[in-house]
């Protein structure tokens, strides 16, 4: 696992841009897997950049979401703030700005009658595009990923959950207050990849930044292994995993100096594709 840490958020966007970036060059054809939140809106805006004015090809890229709220889905002819769903999220932090045909991108479908069913469809989805090459996440302030909250199973694949208060209370504050909507009408379930499908992932990009985010990223990173903190899942990832953070999400991590150190290593011997 390389954890790099950078000066501030802005830093952290741009290295994590340029990961990704490196991999779609490499591989036009790329299949990511894509998250929602605070936290990727630097990076997107990095991509979108890339793409006007560096030529960035996402034509070939294929894509998967992490996660929706069950009950609700794009509706583009509602405003933004009317529009909660995650797949309007994406379009328009994303998609529209880095022109990628829409019929390569893949949100689960909020307003599904068979949930059940859309889940193993996801699941299917994701194999017949030979798996996610590079997987985008954040981490929650109780360490949950996409929406598999504290007690998921780490074997857990594409599911309905129900939303703890805590996840609740936090996208109150982030989205749902802005609507003008009530508090009784968010949505209490998500449909979401589940832990085992991210593992799968042949890479694991991980970002975290501010104060808020201090003590749960040196427990996922450096504490036990556990399905109470499930990004902690991370550390059993058989392949490619990179961790960004700025200063202060770093700020109680017991092994920065060796982070650190293994990053000018790294470099030294340009064993890292992309200079972040």
């Amino acid at each position: 696992m390389d954890v790099l840490i950078r000066s501030n958020y802005e830093e952290m966007c741009i290295c994590a841009a340029r990961i990704i970036a490196a991999l779609v060059r490499e591989k036009p054809n790329a299949v990511l897997g894509l998250a929602t939140g605070s936290t990727p809106i630097g990076t997107y805006r990095e991509l979108m950049r890339m793409h006007c004015e560096e030529g960035l090809d996402f034509s070939g890229v294929t894509t998967f979401n992490l996660d929706e709220y069950l009950g609700i889905g794009q509706d583009l002819s509602k405003s933004y703030a009317e529009d909660q769903s995650y797949a309007r999220f994406m379009w328009e932090e994303l998609f529209r700005g880095i022109e990628i045909p829409l019929e390569q991108t893949h949100v689960p479908d909020g307003l599904t009658e068979d949930p059940e069913a859309l889940c193993a469809w996801y699941e299917d989805a994701i194999r017949q595009a030979g798996g996610i090459d590079l997987q985008l996440l954040g981490i929650g302030r109780d360490g949950h990923w996409g929406f598999n909250e504290p007690g998921t199973s780490l074997a857990s694949r594409t599911q309905v959950v129900a939303l703890t208060k805590q996840t609740l209370d936090d996208n109150w504050e982030s989205f749902y207050c802005k609507t003008g909507c009530k508090r009784e009408d968010m949505p209490c379930f998500a449909i979401t990849m589940g832990i085992g499908t991210i593992l799968e992932a042949r890479h694991v990009l991980m970002l975290a930044s501010g104060s808020k985010k201090v003590d749960i990223v040196a427990r996922a990173l450096e504490g036990p292994v556990t399905s109470q903190v499930t990004a902690s899942a991370i550390q059993l990832h058989p392949g490619t995993v990179t961790v960004i953070l700025d200063e202060a999400a770093a700020a109680k991590l017991a092994h920065t100096d060796h982070y650190r150190h293994v990053e000018r290593l790294k470099s030294q011997y340009h064993v890292h594709k992309a200079s972040c």
